[in-house]
């Protein structure tokens, strides 16, 4: 294992809250965790930090995949499984109960 790196979290992509579709639902996401603590700029007021790392997402089709791209570079990585869906089915006349 690669003990510079911060370990990576491989994760399953949800659906889009803001579009009906279900376009690439299903696949795979592998991201580090982060070191530095976000901070805000003296100047401009935005929050940021120098860690590079969290701007790197990289998608994979299956969760094998991912696996197998982190154990051939050495990385340390654990697998957060999906939360389940509660879906509220509501009627329109229950707006005015």
């Amino acid at each position: 294992m690669n003990r510079d790196m911060p370990p990576a979290r491989i994760y399953q992509r949800m659906k889009n809250a803001m579009q009906s579709g279900r376009h690439r639902v299903g696949e795979w996401t592998l991201e580090f965790e982060t070191d530095e603590k976000l901070r805000p700029d003296p100047l401009m007021g935005w929050t940021g930090s120098g860690d590079t790392r969290r701007q790197v997402r990289l998608g994979f089709p299956d969760l094998e995949a991912a696996k197998a791209y982190a154990e051939s570079h050495g990385l340390a990585y654990h697998v957060v499984p999906m939360a389940d869906r509660k879906l509220h089915l509501q009627s329109y006349a229950d707006n005015f109960k």
